[in-house]
């Protein structure tokens, strides 16, 4: 599989890297990366990393904006298991098509799809790409994917990080001795009023009887800390550890884009199915859900109590 992504990669002359709404590390991480390798491998292709990106992840790179192009192109979708959540392009409207995932299969959309939910990341994926064809990576690139993986593995705390993802890490530091420290300042280094969010969730934080703590975040809690939507819902990976707490969400309302984001994470139940109800979806134990109301996101907490109710029996 990994011999034919590359071959179709090398086939042709313009290629878009795209992935799902609602930027993560991951996500930006493996598609600039993977971008910067084809570009390192082949300096006469165009490739281009599009979609909304995030001020907040601006030290993985920037990302591109689609020219109008009339070519043929291939479009590579990452970290995405849905169509309707790759963002930024018509899937519908490239010569050929690769998706490369590490989340449980939804569907098939792409002719050519590399999918291993074993897999801590799309970074994984994307290292092991590298090293097994004839791709090539520097120290810069391998420093994105390295940070991508720690991200979407949570430091190496989730059940996804196997002995084959050690392996790979252990491999891109003996290669291109990365400055670990140096890298994860840029991850973790939080600004003060986001650290002041934390503690006002830690404060008001919901716990129902079944063991899903909650917090409501509207716009004007989230803008008087002075964050914004994606900030306040990437703090779920903040509470991972909390005795009365099976599984835990943040529920944030972002009026620019008229939507309640809701980012979930678990220590047992599994919730992604939950998630795919509400226009979401995910990892078993860390998914994501988009609603247009309060009310609808309060539905869901209801359904995920449901679902540690089912798990305690």
């Amino acid at each position: 599989m990994l011999n034919q992504i590359y071959k179709t990669i090398k086939k042709y002359d313009t290629i878009v890297i795209a992935r799902h709404i609602g930027v993560d590390p991951d996500a930006m991480a493996s598609q600039i990366a993977l971008r910067d390798a084809i570009l390192l491998t082949f300096p006469k292709k165009k490739v281009y990393a599009v979609g909304s990106g995030s001020s907040k992840f601006s030290y993985l790179g920037k990302l591109d904006k689609l020219e109008d192009l009339k070519d043929e192109k291939l479009l590579i979708v990452l970290d995405t298991p849905d169509k309707r959540r790759v963002d930024g392009v018509d899937v519908d409207s490239f010569a050929d098509s690769i998706k490369i995932d590490h989340h449980p299969f939804m569907e098939k959309f792409c002719e050519l799809e590399l999918i291993d939910d074993t897999a801590s990341s799309t970074c994984q994926l994307i290292i092991d790409l590298i090293y097994h064809t004839k791709l090539k990576m520097n120290t810069e690139i391998a420093g994105k994917l390295f940070l991508g993986l720690v991200s979407d593995s949570n430091r190496f705390l989730f059940q996804n990080s196997t002995e084959h993802t050690f392996r790979l890490v252990a491999d891109l530091l003996r290669d291109y001795h990365l400055d670990i420290v140096s890298l994860y300042q840029d991850l973790y280094m939080r600004p003060l009023h986001e650290v002041r969010l934390q503690g006002y969730i830690a404060q008001n934080m919901i716990v129902t009887d079944h063991g899903v703590g909650y917090i409501k975040l509207t716009s004007d809690i989230i803008s008087k800390f002075q964050a914004d939507a994606g900030s306040a819902g990437n703090m779920v990976n903040n509470f991972n550890y909390i005795e009365e707490v099976l599984v835990w969400a943040t529920i944030s309302e972002d009026k620019k884009n008229n939507i309640i984001k809701v980012n979930i994470r678990s220590r047992g139940p599994q919730i992604n199915h939950v998630a795919e109800k509400y226009n979401g979806g995910g990892h078993a134990l860390a998914s994501g859900a988009r609603v247009p109301t309060m009310e609808e996101a309060e539905q869901l907490i209801e359904d995920l109590d449901s679902v540690c109710e089912q798990y305690l029996k």
